[in-house]
């Protein structure tokens, strides 16, 4: 049937161009070639799913990385936290706009509460905490959620080194009392101090519609 289909859509072409036009072999076969369908299993779009999830968040974290550190050379780290307050989630929301996706950092540690995890992601990050309570490596994760039409991907964030601890590791002995400051001051409701390098700091959450996938392969 699929052949059958395919070609009546090719004899279709042709005929548009006329009884007095001739079709060259290079068009017929590129049309030939569009006209192919490709029939493709869940399996590989949740894996293809899973690979795109990866490289995006990959993606979104050297962004912030790249120009945290640039904010902190230029302005100190309670320049570097302002920086974050104002330019963090715009920095994830463009990331997120050029791939057709949702993508955030979610943590019951929060610092923004922005960053506090929905229905969907609140297991997934349950089950990230507990295997580091456990000592359980924790992988990246991918489900389907509204109907199957969006995936999930998700990954853990740990504290890579101490940099990180110059805003969330002790009070006292990490953060010093102007970083202190100002994070009162942007941070009300902060939770994610005392963290100290290889604690889980949160995961990063994508929804990505099935047919933005689709569409990759």
């Amino acid at each position: 049937m699929r052949k059958i289909i395919k070609y009546s859509v090719v004899l279709m072409f042709i005929s548009s161009c006329g009884g007095g036009e001739r079709v060259s072999k290079e068009v017929f076969e590129e049309v030939n070639k569009n006209m192919e369908v490709k029939r493709l299993s869940e399996a590989e779009i949740l894996e293809e799913a899973m690979i795109w999830g990866d490289s995006i968040s990959t993606e979104a974290q050297m962004q912030l990385i790249s120009q945290l550190q640039n904010a902190i050379s230029e302005k100190g780290v309670p320049g570097a936290i302002e920086f974050c307050n104002i330019n963090a989630l715009p920095i994830l929301t463009e990331v997120g706009k050029v791939h057709g996706v949702s993508i955030k950092r979610a943590s019951n540690r929060y610092r923004n509460p922005a960053d506090q995890p929905d229905a969907q992601e609140a297991p997934i990050l349950d089950a990230y905490e507990y295997n580091a309570e456990n000592g359980i490596k924790s992988e990246p994760n991918i489900q389907k959620i509204d109907g199957g039409e969006v995936f999930l991907y998700t990954k853990p964030i740990v504290i890579p080194g101490g940099l990180c601890l110059s805003c969330h590791g002790d009070p006292g002995k990490d953060i010093n009392a102007e970083t202190l400051s100002k994070l009162a001051e942007l941070y009300p409701e902060d939770q994610a101090k005392g963290h100290k390098v290889g604690d889980l700091r949160g995961m990063w959450s994508l929804k990505i519609p099935k047919k933005e996938v689709v569409k990759r392969m």
